[in-house]
């Protein structure tokens, strides 16, 4: 009769251990290298690779900087009514201020901040129609405020 294969007799030679080889120095192996030779250069670094979320003083000096200009040039002539050219430098104060607004606004996003009651960007939520509503009627009462005042300097 033919041995069986499957028989314990072939498996207890000595070849083989029950988790591995018999080549074991100490009863454990080293499994990768060691962390000299990971980082031959010197130790190990970690680098954040997040953005910070703060702006930066190079993002807002022009924005405070624009800002100023355009508010100084809005409001003296509106306060002191410098004759028939006060309407075109206070609508040329306004437009300034305004930009500086507007890339304050656009800095600020790309670092992450959102406006209150808007959802921060990328979490695929939507704003609420109220919240956005709100901030239009209040950009256009700034707006038409603004004109009506500068108009009323002619």
């Amino acid at each position: 009769m033919a041995a069986d294969p499957l028989s314990g007799d072939r498996l207890t030679d000595g070849r083989l251990a029950d988790d591995g080889p018999d080549d074991t120095q100490g009863g454990v192996t080293a499994d990768g290298p060691a962390p000299e030779e990971m980082y031959p250069g010197g130790p190990e670094v970690e680098v954040e690779l997040r953005p910070q979320r703060r702006l930066r003083i190079w993002q807002l000096a022009p924005i405070v900087g624009l800002g100023a200009v355009g508010s100084l040039m809005f409001a003296f002539p509106l306060a002191f009514d410098f004759g028939d050219s006060g309407a075109v430098i206070a609508m040329l104060g306004l437009l300034i201020c305004s930009c500086a607004a507007g890339w304050g606004m656009m800095a600020a996003r790309r670092v992450g901040y959102t406006w209150p009651g808007l959802p921060p960007r990328g979490s695929g939520r939507r704003p609420d129609w109220r919240v956005v509503l709100g901030y239009v009627l209040l950009v256009a009462l700034v707006v038409v405020l603004a004109v009506w005042r500068v108009a009323r300097l002619r």
